[in-house]
């Protein structure tokens, strides 16, 4: 399959850059600077683009099977995210591609009911305020895009080797989580999500 990772240098894009090229996958690896991508495959080409110019993101989606967003940013106020999927969600429906995978965060819409009194508090009602509503704008637009979207709703990430023992596809009412997985396991998670269309059209939870 061919697929793009939107956000590939990112600590999600560059390790599910990886793992989708060990699965067999041609992967176009898209960001402002994917030289900074410490990876050597036959099947990997690096693209440079700004995500928020529609023409730069027009020709990269163009001729792919799939499209991965692994959207972030070290600025607390910047709407990448949002801006950015709404530019991919046009790419692809200019080009015809339907198959999207957009990592977003556990907290978002019904999933609020999750957390604990920290990230409600704290973290997403404080200091990630407004890159939590941006997250959900994110969501609107892929649930609104009539494409063949999935949204991913990690936890807090942490550094670490996968272990495949997270809790997936769980109810808002699921109490007592960790809140966090690793890295490994989210990219791994968004691997699956090219060949395995059960979450197809639905925004799935994963955590510790």
């Amino acid at each position: 399959m061919k697929v793009i990772v939107i956000g590939a240098t990112g600590t999600i894009g560059s390790l599910a850059v990886q793992q989708m090229l060990d699965a067999g996958h041609d992967v176009t690896a898209f960001s402002r600077n994917p030289a900074k991508l410490d990876i050597t495959d036959p099947k990997l080409t690096l693209l440079a683009g700004d995500v928020q110019d529609q023409v730069d993101v027009d020709g990269a989606v163009a001729g792919n099977d799939a499209v991965v967003i692994t959207l972030g940013n070290k600025s607390l106020t910047s709407p990448i995210r949002s801006e950015g999927t709404l530019n991919v969600i046009r790419a692809m429906q200019k080009s015809g591609v339907s198959r999207l995978i957009c990592q977003s965060t556990l907290g978002a819409r019904e999933s609020w009911s999750n957390l604990n009194f920290f990230w409600k508090r704290i973290m997403f009602g404080g200091l990630l305020r407004v890159v939590f509503r941006d997250h959900e704008l994110q969501e609107r637009l892929v649930e609104a895009s009539g494409l063949n979207w999935t949204i991913v709703r990690p936890g807090a990430f942490t550094d670490g080797p996968a272990t495949g023992t997270f809790k997936e596809a769980f109810s808002p009412t699921l109490r007592g989580l960790k809140l966090k997985i690793s890295r490994s396991d989210i990219a791994g998670f968004l691997t699956r999500q090219l060949t395995d269309r059960s979450y197809a059209h639905r925004a799935v939870s994963i955590s510790n």
